[in-house]
């Protein structure tokens, strides 16, 4: 029997995904074809393809709008399309990858990087900060190992001296430090080696990373010295162009199978390498010694300075690019043997989640139900020092909220500055104290609390009270019963749709004629069923998700759907508007059948999925949206909707 493979992924991971997987396995079964379709979601990859099963596989379908990854199906007759294609045209799709005019994958040829046809290149990034976070994202575990080893090994296994804390030769923990040494000499060649990576792929690593060795080592120029984390990111981004340059020439067929493999990595180390011993390492490592000397020279006023401005810069975008860049230069100085720049930065990396979650204890009054349980998640992400614990806080009331994080995070870091607490590792929170990781601990905690509690107070004193007064957990049950709402699920206990709907949820003659006004019509259903804490709140989470693409998913259906913390529990409003609302879907049909999605923020990850593959594989079947658009009542639709899991 024919056996054909495919992979379907869009750049939501959602609906589209599993809409083109449905309907080619569908199409399939009608040609008599085995078919196995691979799923890149949001969840992640799901119903992977084996080695075996690639092996023995006669083509080979990618429906996708992002990059996926092709190296595995060298050899293998390979048709690559927008997912689009999987969903209109799967038959089309498989009769051509198993035609004799089936293009056969060679991997990477004539120096041309491939590329999946995306419907989002419009999505604008800084090319540098994108080349300059992959390096950073790669180079921050080997810091984190080598400094928690160093620190484990001198707290447990070192001896107090005058000359600070020294471990025997002869010692266990020696060996501890050595291999937490190992790891940190690392940092720069894998910084180095990843910038290129991402600028020219594959043939940009070895450069990179030798360019990064050089620069890391400053006997190859001369000098003490070395060029530091400076000079790696110069080696860097002067081997993924030197790559990419070389890969663009054209060169006679029979020498392109060894372009990426000698050619390109041979002559970018050799350009990059004398490049650095000659004219770049020795200039480049005066000014990193320089600015080293500067910074661990910093007193008074001018590292209290400092401080401000790191701790600034930590709190603003919460895990953004002003974040990260002040990140980079702490994980950098650590490097250097200076790990009272990195101290201040940990505290500032936790006071946000933390003092977020203490003012939603402290201070109920200006804070919804569904924002206290989000603190409490907050709390835990601090803890573990994850900033990005204050984004939902931060999303939905900005003015008040990144100006009293950024005063809590300023001030936890002066605290911890003029207390020269330092800290070996590159990373943040109280765990990094827990685990030894920090000098002078217990200002640490001191600085973070004094930090957390700033900001708890700075939103007392900008935030209003909450209109509604917080019901009691007991209240809210009663409520949810008196009301006939679904009691409230667990993800794992969502079987079917009517799990998270009911009749009162559905309205079979919806009488708006625009999608704004239709979008209404279905949320006042949700806070008439006690479902939402706050209409607007929930309101402009559906327009922030149909800005970034429509929901109207074709065939006359349209998914629209919300991740809120005015949620209280996974939801789904049905409704049908039988002359149809422009809801610029993909194959320009009007929107009828309207399934509305209310997820809390916190359950996203799963609930929100789950539903929508759900909902997505049902609606695939002509006959079963046939039937939905003819019932005539509310428990008609019920019924049917009951069928969908």
């Amino acid at each position: 029997m024919t056996k054909v493979l495919a992979i379907t992924s869009c750049p939501n991971g959602i609906a589209h995904t599993y809409m083109a997987a449905e309907n080619l396995e569908k199409a399939a079964d009608e040609m008599n074809i085995d078919i196995k379709v691979e799923t890149q979601g949001s969840i992640g990859a799901e119903n992977e393809l084996t080695a075996s099963e690639i092996e023995e596989a006669d083509a080979i379908i990618i429906a996708a709008d992002k990059a996926v990854e092709k190296s595995r199906f060298v050899g293998k007759k390979l048709v690559a399309a927008g997912v689009q294609e999987g969903i209109r045209n799967p038959k089309s799709l498989i009769e051509k990858a198993l035609s004799d005019d089936a293009p056969v994958h060679h991997g990477e040829e004539g120096g041309k990087r491939e590329k999946m046809p995306t419907a989002s290149e419009g999505t604008k990034q800084n090319p540098i900060y994108r080349h300059l976070m992959n390096g950073v994202s790669f180079m921050v575990p080997f810091i984190v190992v080598g400094g928690l080893l160093i620190a484990i090994a001198l707290t447990i296994g070192g001896n107090p001296g005058e000359g600070g804390i020294v471990i025997p030769e002869d010692s266990f923990w020696k060996t501890i430090e050595s291999i937490g040494a190992a790891s940190f000499s690392f940092m720069v060649p894998i910084l180095a080696g990843y910038i290129a990576y991402s600028i020219a792929d594959r043939p940009g690593l070895a450069p990179g990373m030798i360019g990064g060795y050089i620069a890391a080592n400053g006997s190859f120029y001369g000098s003490e010295a070395s060029a530091g984390f400076l000079g790696g990111i110069i080696a860097g981004f002067l081997a993924g162009y030197v790559a990419l340059w070389i890969k663009k020439i054209k060169v006679p067929k029979m020498v392109q199978p060894i372009m990426p493999i000698i050619i390109i990595p041979v002559f970018s180390s050799l350009i990059v390498g004398l490049l650095f011993v000659l004219l770049i390492g020795a200039p480049v490592a005066q000014v990193f010694e320089s600015l080293t000397g500067w910074l661990s020279g910093m007193q008074g006023t001018s590292s209290i300075l400092l401080a401000l401005i790191l701790g600034a810069m930590i709190s603003f975008d919460m895990g953004g690019p002003v974040n990260k860049v002040a990140f980079l230069f702490g994980a950098a100085m650590i490097g250097e043997g200076n790990y009272e720049i990195m101290g201040p930065i940990a505290v500032a990396i936790a006071v946000p989640p933390i003092g977020l979650g203490l003012a939603t204890i402290m201070f109920k009054n200006k804070f919804e139900q569904a924002q206290q349980e989000t603190g409490k998640a907050s709390l835990a992400m601090g803890f573990f020092g994850i900033t990005e614990g204050a984004i939902p806080f931060a999303a939905q009331d900005p003015l008040r909220v990144i100006p009293s994080i950024m005063v809590g995070s300023m001030t936890g870091s002066v605290v911890a500055m003029l207390s020269n607490v330092g800290d070996r590792v590159a990373h943040g929170g109280p765990i990094v104290g827990i685990l030894g990781a920090v000098d002078n601990v217990i200002m640490f905690f001191v600085a973070i609390i004094v930090g957390a509690i700033v900001t708890a107070f700075m939103l007392k004193l900008l935030r209003k009270d909450v209109d509604n007064p917080v019901m009691e957990e007991s209240a809210t049950v009663e409520e949810e019963k008196t009301n006939n709402t679904p009691n409230s699920k667990s993800i794992e206990e969502i079987k079917k749709l009517t799990d998270i709907t009911n009749v009162e949820l559905i309205d079979t003659d919806i009488k708006a004629n625009d999608r704004d006004d239709v979008i209404d019509e279905m949320i006042a259903k949700l806070d008439a069923n006690d479902v939402l804490t706050s209409k607007q709140d929930f309101r402009k989470a559906i327009l922030d998700r149909e800005a970034e693409s429509s929901t109207g998913i074709g065939m006359n259906v349209a998914i629209p759907h919300g991740k809120s913390d005015a949620v209280k529990a996974p939801r789904v409003v049905f409704g049908i508007q039988r002359d149809g609302v422009d809801w610029h879907s993909a194959d320009d049909s009007l929107a009828k059948l309207i399934f509305m999605i209310a997820v809390p923020k916190h359950a996203e990850g799963d609930a929100h999925l789950k539903i929508l593959q759900m909902l997505s594989r049902k609606l695939m079947d002509d006959q079963f949206r046939e039937q939905l658009l003819n019932v005539k009542s509310e428990e008609e639709a019920y019924q049917l909707l009951d069928q969908i899991q």
